[in-house]
């Protein structure tokens, strides 16, 4: 559960902070969260479909089959984010909804929905934010070896080009994949996220995989839409804190497999000396690091908590030993000889620490590490258990306070980013609506929507109400 906000944690907290013209406020979702539909108008099965609808693997049973309904309500909702005044708006393209195998023609119908909505977004002053991959792997592809296999990344490239040449004239800022960590180790090593799979030789190939389907998606996309475009890839770096040497293993595994290729042409050696018990590395083949390390225009982060971690316990038992712990499923390969340290709070409904700060360090970081690239926050918000009251008048009302204390203290962050002279151009909060939380299904709720899934009503919270005052005044109220 979520302790209170309490008086001992008071910073960041600041008000009448004034943003840019340029700065974009924007909110984001993605496809399998929020669309439903997932049988209608020629869309295949993928790999959450299949996932969602295995016994256990979801809290509660939980599947999108139809989450926020989001397919058949396009129109209402596009007239909720004007209501909001958003800037922008980020959301996923479901790759199955293009090419239900993951190869060959797109689907008409398909395209035509997000034609819908890129449409709809423009009439109604909305900049489209399309991200191209958000989780959502074709079940044929995964059936086929899915990120184990090389050839994936060729289809996501074939994918990519369809989507340029359908949108590239109206989307002006693209996204190849989103938190490719999550793909490659929640779904490949810990087994937590689809496809589900233990194996930490197969979620290090995934990543080199999804490396490569960046880089060509990147290439892809380049070759098709407007010469305006921006292109991007978004990451969930970790923010590690405590040991150094802790903090140097777990941000090799967590952070720099995919900065290192993608944004500097190699892997870092100390990754390759540390994963060496797991894999020999055979899978990156001459000329991948050519094809992964494009250009991009804009670097987007998504932003939540922290992790504290302790010095390596060099334990002699071969259960605790570097090579025993590699040959363990994980999240992060190779370190589960690292202790996870506890920190204060306050937490959120997820147990992640709340801590603003985290996110200024992770954005002076990137700075100093590749000045000269833009950046956008293109996640960060907070689950909370919220309260749904009804007023005398009949009126449904969501008091969030500890969203909107939250989304405070993170904007304030993100103002001291732009005062010290960092290159911050957005913040997408996550997220618009309540949705599909992935494996813990409708349990959490990061909305600054609230979504009665019985109903399918939606209701602003009094975040979302504080949201609409910061983006129509561009300073915290």
């Amino acid at each position: 559960m979520a302790s209170p906000m309490t008086d001992d944690s008071l910073d960041y907290r600041e008000s009448g902070l004034r943003f840019p013209d340029s700065f974009v406020f924007g909110s984001a979702t993605a496809a399998y969260q929020i669309e439903g539909a997932v049988d209608e108008d020629g869309r295949g099965p993928s790999i959450w479909d299949t996932f969602s609808h295995t016994p256990g693997a979801v809290e509660n049973g939980d599947t999108g089959d139809t989450a926020d309904d989001h397919y058949h309500r396009l129109e209402s909702d596009l007239d909720l984010i004007a209501a909001l005044g958003l800037n922008a708006y980020r959301f996923s393209i479901a790759w199955p909804r293009i090419q239900p195998t993951g190869r060959g023609e797109a689907n008409p119908a398909g395209l035509a929905f997000y034609e819908r909505l890129v449409y709809g977004l423009l009439e109604r002053g909305v900049t489209p934010v399309a991200t191209l991959y958000h989780w959502d792997l074709p079940q044929a592809l995964e059936d086929q070896g899915g990120w184990r296999n090389r050839e994936t990344a060729y289809a996501f490239a074939d994918y990519a080009r369809i989507m340029g040449e359908a949108l590239g004239d109206r989307v002006q800022i693209w996204t190849t994949l989103n938190e490719p960590w999550c793909s490659a180790f929640l779904g490949h090593g810990s087994g937590e996220h689809a496809p589900g799979r233990q194996d930490n030789t197969e979620a290090l190939t995934a990543a080199h995989h999804l490396n490569l389907a960046h880089g060509l998606g990147v290439s892809a996309l380049r070759g098709v839409v407007s010469a305006t475009a921006q292109i991007s890839v978004t990451h969930n770096l970790h923010v590690i804190r405590g040991d150094a040497e802790g903090v140097r293993r777990i941000e090799a595994v967590g952070n720099r497999i995919f900065t290192g290729p993608m944004l500097h042409g190699e892997y870092p050696a100390d990754l390759l000396h540390d994963t060496r018990e797991i894999t020999d590395w055979s899978f990156v083949r001459p000329g991948d690091l050519e094809l992964i390390h494009q250009p991009i225009d804009v670097l987007g982060i998504n932003y939540y908590n922290t992790t504290l971690v302790g010095p390596p316990t060099g334990s002699a038992d071969a259960a605790d030993s570097a090579a025993g712990a590699a040959s363990r499923a994980s999240a992060f390969p190779g370190t589960d000889d690292i202790p996870r340290l506890d920190q204060p709070g306050p937490f959120t409904e997820m147990d992640w620490n709340i801590e603003p700060s985290g996110l200024l360090q992770l954005l002076t970081a990137l700075h100093e590490e590749f000045p000269g690239l833009p950046l956008m926050i293109t996640e960060s918000g907070v689950a909370f258990n919220d309260v749904v009251t009804v007023d005398e008048a009949g009126t449904t009302r969501v008091h969030d306070d500890n969203r909107v204390d939250y989304l405070r203290r993170h904007f304030t962050a993100a103002h001291r980013a732009l005062q010290a002279g960092i290159d911050l151009r957005a913040y997408f909060v996550w997220s618009l609506m309540d949705n599909f939380e992935w494996a813990y299904g409708f349990s959490k709720r990061f909305g600054i929507v609230r979504v009665d899934y019985d109903t399918q009503e939606r209701t602003l919270k009094d975040s979302a109400l504080w949201y609409r005052e910061l983006i129509s005044s561009r300073q915290i109220p």
